[in-house]
């Protein structure tokens, strides 16, 4: 491959996009004091992702499918995001630091959840649930910053760890040995998040959570109700 096309294959995944907004002035900030002045690549990226992983607190309530409430910079702006938003944050992050990255969508069961949220989803297969997929040491590496460790730890799960060089994207176990999550079906690689294709699939599966009329969905406090379920006989 000659040194053009390698360029144009990966400039896609090094510009600014609408959701990967690498542009946008907090993003820029962000990446460069948690990414670091200092180290390789794939160090920048492991800060990176611990940093969205755990600054940021994983709330997959009171989703906004709008093109505002889906960018990775209204993470920072609110604090907290669920799978694709964070992920969509360490993917404009790396890429500010000029790090190769896109993201990745999977429909998995096991997924790190309450049973309120099971039981207003209606069931326990979680769609277009979002990684990232980084480009470190001459090959794609994934990664999910989406739960955070307090979550974890609530969940009683191990949280997922990332060393930059393989994937990181399985929660095979809890933190008692059962399993936990499944990946079923892979919707592929992207620039920058495909908003159209999961509002149509979280509106299909989940109606009583997302429609039209409440595109915000239901509101809830993941933590909260981890603590109530563990204490539960």
């Amino acid at each position: 491959m000659s040194e053009a096309t390698a360029i144009e294959e990966f400039q896609p995944f090094l510009q600014p996009a609408i959701f990967v907004d690498s542009d946008h002035p907090a993003v820029i900030e962000f990446a460069h004091r948690a990414g670091g002045k200092d180290g390789t690549d794939l160090e920048k990226a492991v800060r990176l992702y611990y940093a969205v992983r755990d600054e940021f607190r994983y709330d997959p309530y009171g989703v906004e499918m709008t093109e505002y409430g889906m960018k990775g910079s209204t993470v920072l702006e609110r604090g907290n995001g669920f799978c694709i938003t964070k992920g969509a944050l360490l993917a404009a992050a790396c890429r500010v630091l000029g790090i190769p990255t896109r993201l990745g969508f999977a429909d998995v069961r096991n997924h790190l959840a309450s049973e309120r949220m099971i039981e207003l989803m209606q069931t326990d297969l979680f769609v277009y649930h979002g990684f990232v997929e980084i480009y470190l040491e001459d090959k794609w590496v994934k990664a999910t910053p989406a739960f955070n460790l307090s979550l974890c730890e609530k969940f009683g799960t191990l949280p997922l760890e990332f060393d930059g060089r393989t994937d990181s994207v399985f929660h095979p176990y809890d933190a008692s040995g059962n399993l936990h999550m499944e990946y079923i079906t892979d919707h592929g690689s992207f620039a920058d998040t495909p908003l159209a294709d999961i509002k149509a699939s979280f509106m299909k599966h989940y109606p009583a959570m997302y429609s039209d009329e409440a595109q915000d969905g239901v509101r809830g406090d993941m933590e909260a109700e981890a603590i109530a379920d563990r204490s539960k006989p």
